[in-house]
C-alpha cells in the first residue's frame, strides 16, 4: 500500500467489514510487520484494487483493525464482569484483560505504529486513544463510581485512580516488551505485576 502525502482516509463501501474481518485474522496470527497485503486481500476475499479503495495505506488498515479489537475486547469484558462484585475481584478482570491486550502482538505493533507515526498521522494515535485507553478509563470509572456508592472505595480524582491502576499493570513488563528485552511472558511473571498492582492500588483506594 502506499502512502500518500497528508493523513490517509478509509472508505467505506460494500465490502468495508469483510476486508476488516480478514485484515483482523491475519493481523492477530502474523502482527503489522507480518502481514502481507497480498495475503490480507487473500483472506479477506477480496482483489487488491479493492483493498487500496477502502485502505490506501496499510497502517490505516491496521489502526482500523485495533480499534474494532478495542471495541470488541472491552465489550466482551463488560459482558463478563459483574459490577456488583468487590474491588478487588472486578479490578483484577479488568488487570488480566487489560494486559492481554498490551502484551498481545496486536497491542504491540498499535502502540509502535503511533509512536513512529505520530508525526505524519497524528490523528491515527488520537482515533487508537479514544477507542483504547480512554474506553478502558471510562469503563473504570463507570465502575469506581458504583463501588463509591458502596462504600468498597474512596476516590477524589476518578479518572486518575483509573490511569494510575492501568499504568500499574504495565509496570516491568511493558517496558521489556517494548526494548526488545522479551517478547514473551509466563503466567507467573503476569501474576506477579497484577498482584502487585492491586496490592499497592487498592491499599490507597479501599475503605477496607
Amino acid at each position: 500500500m502506499n502512502t500518500q502525502a497528508g493523513t490517509p482516509e478509509a472508505k467505506r463501501g460494500r465490502k468495508f467489514d469483510q476486508v476488516l474481518e480478514g485484515a483482523r485474522s491475519v493481523f492477530l496470527q502474523d502482527g503489522f510487520e507480518g502481514a502481507s497485503v497480498d495475503v490480507i486481500a487473500r483472506v479477506a476475499g477480496v482483489s487488491k484494487a479493492t483493498l487500496y479503495a477502502y485502505f490506501p495505506d496499510k497502517r490505516l488498515l491496521f489502526m482500523e483493525v485495533a480499534k474494532g479489537e478495542c471495541q470488541r475486547q472491552s465489550h466482551s469484558a463488560l459482558a463478563e464482569i459483574d459490577f456488583s462484585q468487590p474491588p478487588e475481584i472486578v479490578m483484577r478482570t479488568a488487570a488480566t484483560r487489560l494486559l492481554g491486550f498490551v502484551l498481545s502482538e496486536l497491542g504491540r505493533g498499535v502502540f509502535r505504529i503511533c509512536v513512529a507515526e505520530s508525526d505524519r498521522f497524528p490523528e491515527l494515535g488520537q482515533e487508537f486513544y479514544n477507542h483504547g485507553p480512554a474506553l478502558v478509563r471510562q469503563n473504570l470509572v463507570c465502575y469506581f463510581k458504583a463501588a463509591i456508592a458502596r462504600g468498597e472505595l474512596k476516590i477524589d480524582d476518578l479518572p486518575l485512580a483509573a490511569d494510575q491502576f492501568a499504568e500499574l499493570c504495565k509496570a516491568d513488563l511493558f517496558p521489556r516488551m517494548l526494548m526488545g528485552v522479551q517478547s514473551s511472558f509466563t503466567q507467573q511473571e503476569i501474576d506477579r505485576v497484577i498482584n502487585g498492582a492491586l496490592s499497592l492500588w487498592l491499599a490507597r483506594y479501599s475503605t477496607e
